[in-house]
């Protein structure tokens, strides 16, 4: 009876997936066009969050700069719109600022596929740079969080104050057509929201691959002890730079997602509050799951969206008080109550199994992905 357990759990996460998926593909058959926006929004977050949890779930490295990759690839797309929006002449903040011709770094994304490109790989490479600098010279802990939020004031310092290139504190906007669509338009929303859906999927079916293989097994290593990693032969820094490059560009590819359905970006978007919220995603959904992130996600901005619509006032008390309750009585996050829920009934219903096919007693702690 035991052994037919691993076979029905597989069958009920498979099940569980193509439901998700499923309710998600029909969503605009049931959701209002606000409500399909607002659910492409926090779609969009879930990618953030995929990578963030790859990197803070399975590696143990905490970053608090991926505000800073999510916004480089807001704003390689607001760029394109921009451009776009513009019909061939110099966006109007550059003419307002008195700049003459279009710079030489806006070029490049006139081009709708050399846009999606760079704002996978200017992230990508940014993380991969700092994380040579870092992981290579083995700071870790608080010291490589500390790096990241001066990452994050040293970007929106320098967005900020080079109004006549980025717009400034008040960013870009304007955007009104994606591909000589009209951007706004209720077939493109929807196209778009589509889009948004199934780059999700590939990005939790890339995060799900990782750390069911060997790299995963590695990554997970890492995180519970480096030192014994780099003594088995392994190179701890290469396997932390390749997570970090990943992370940062599914965050670029977020961004680049949620420009198309919010069309606007500005420096408060990259800034430490951003930031500090989807290490709160992770956490209160549970790291080191995949799953869990996406639960945090969903459930912690349908919460901040909820409670501000009903309590317009003193919605941010709520909220906070909800983060201080889940961080206190569930630091395993959302999904490790689902765990401990579903194994106390397996285990009043007798179908409790105290070793668990490939859960052997010394890593059982550390295998924790969905």
């Amino acid at each position: 009876m035991t052994g037919l357990w691993p076979d029905r759990k597989r069958l009920w996460m498979t099940l569980g997936y193509a439901a998700a998926a499923a309710a998600l593909f029909a969503a605009p058959l049931y959701l209002s066009d606000f409500r399909l926006n607002l659910l492409a929004k926090f779609l969009a977050f879930a990618i953030v969050a995929l990578g963030l949890d790859l990197l803070w779930g399975y590696t143990g490295v905490l970053s608090l700069g991926h505000g800073v990759f999510f916004g480089l690839g807001a704003y390689a797309m607001g760029m394109h719109l921009k451009l776009a929006a513009s019909g061939g002449r110099l966006p109007d903040f550059m003419d307002w600022s008195g700049l003459t011709r279009l710079p030489w770094f806006w070029q490049p994304f006139k081009s709708f596929p050399a846009t999606v490109l760079l704002g996978l790989l200017i992230p990508s490479l940014l993380a991969l740079f700092l994380g040579f600098f870092t992981f290579r010279n083995r700071i870790k802990g608080v010291y490589f969080t500390i790096l990241t939020q001066a990452l994050v004031i040293i970007v929106t310092t320098l967005f900020i104050g080079q109004q006549a290139y980025t717009g400034g504190t008040n960013g870009l906007t304007g955007f009104s057509k994606l591909l000589n669509h009209p951007l706004r338009s209720d077939g493109m929303k929807t196209a778009l929201y589509f889009a948004t859906v199934i780059a999700l999927i590939v990005a939790y079916a890339l995060c799900r691959y990782l750390t069911k293989s060997r790299m995963g097994k590695v990554l997970r290593a890492i995180r519970d002890g480096e030192n014994r990693v780099r003594f088995l032969g392994y190179d701890p820094a290469t396997y932390q730079m390749a997570t970090f490059a990943v992370s940062g560009a599914l965050a670029g590819l977020a961004g680049m997602l949620f420009v198309l359905h919010v069309g606007i970006i500005s420096p408060s978007m990259m800034g430490i509050v951003p930031s500090i919220e989807m290490i709160l995603w992770v956490a209160i959904g549970g790291r080191g799951t995949l799953v869990g992130a996406l639960i945090g996600v969903l459930a912690l901005n349908y919460a901040k969206s909820g409670l501000s619509e009903a309590y317009p006032e003193i919605w941010t008390i709520f909220l906070g008080a909800l983060f201080i309750v889940v961080t206190v009585f569930l630091p395993g996050g959302i999904v490790d109550l689902i765990r401990k829920g579903t194994a106390s009934v397996r285990k009043k219903t007798g179908r409790g199994n105290e070793h668990e096919p490939g859960a052997h007693p010394v890593l059982r702690g550390s295998n924790r992905s969905v």
